[in-house]
C-alpha cells in the first residue's frame, strides 16, 4: 500500500475542468509507472463535491483544478474549501500545492484565490499555476461543453507528474 498520496480534487460543469484534472491524474501515473514507484505514490482524483478534510488530511500533496466562474473560482470549489478549512487548518502546513484554471478569457481572480487558500492552509505552492483559456465569450459558448486542446493536457498531465515524482523520490 503506497504511503504517500496525491489528491486531485475538481470541479467542471462544462467538461474542461475535468478533462484537465483527468490528464494530471494520468500523467502522474505514467511518470510513477515508468519510474517503477507506482507503489510508493497513490493518485485521488475526487470531485469537489465528493472531497472532505479526511481526503486532504490524508494527501502528502493537492492539486486543486477549477473553472474559474464570474472572475473567481467556481462555487463547488468554494465550497470544498468551506467544508474543509477548520479542520485541516494547520494540520498540512508545508505539503505541496498546484492549481489548475479552465477560463474562458482570464483566470486570474480564480487564482488569486487558490493561492490565498493555499497560503492560509500554509502549502507550499511548487508550480506556477496551470491557467488554461478556453476563449469562450457568449452564453452558448460559455455553456457548451469544452474540448480541451493537447497541448493544454499535456502541460495538465506534466504538472501532475511533477508533483507524483516529487512525492515519489522524497523532494517533498
Amino acid at each position: 500500500m503506497a504511503s504517500r498520496r496525491l489528491l486531485i480534487v475538481w470541479w467542471s460543469v462544462t467538461g474542461g475542468t475535468r478533462q484537465l484534472a483527468e490528464a494530471a491524474a494520468d500523467g502522474a501515473r505514467g511518470a510513477l509507472h515508468e519510474a517503477g514507484a507506482a507503489g510508493e505514490v497513490e493518485v485521488e482524483s475526487r470531485r469537489a463535491d465528493q472531497a472532505g478534510p479526511e481526503d486532504v488530511l490524508a494527501a502528502s500533496a493537492l492539486i486543486v483544478a477549477t473553472p474559474e466562474n464570474l472572475a473567481s473560482m467556481a462555487g463547488m470549489t468554494k465550497d470544498f474549501f468551506d467544508r474543509c478549512w477548520y479542520p485541516v487548518l494547520d494540520r498540512v502546513n508545508g505539503r505541496p500545492f498546484a492549481a489548475i484554471v479552465c477560463a474562458g478569457s482570464d483566470g486570474q481572480g480564480a487564482i488569486r484565490q487558490l493561492e490565498r487558500f493555499a497560503t492560509g492552509w500554509r502549502l507550499r505552492t511548487v508550480a506556477e499555476p496551470l491557467l488554461v483559456i478556453t476563449h469562450a465569450q457568449t452564453p452558448e459558448a460559455i455553456l457548451a461543453p469544452k474540448t480541451i486542446a493537447p497541448a493544454a493536457l499535456a502541460r495538465a498531465a506534466e504538472l501532475g507528474a511533477t508533483l507524483a515524482a516529487g512525492l515519489a523520490v522524497g523532494l517533498w
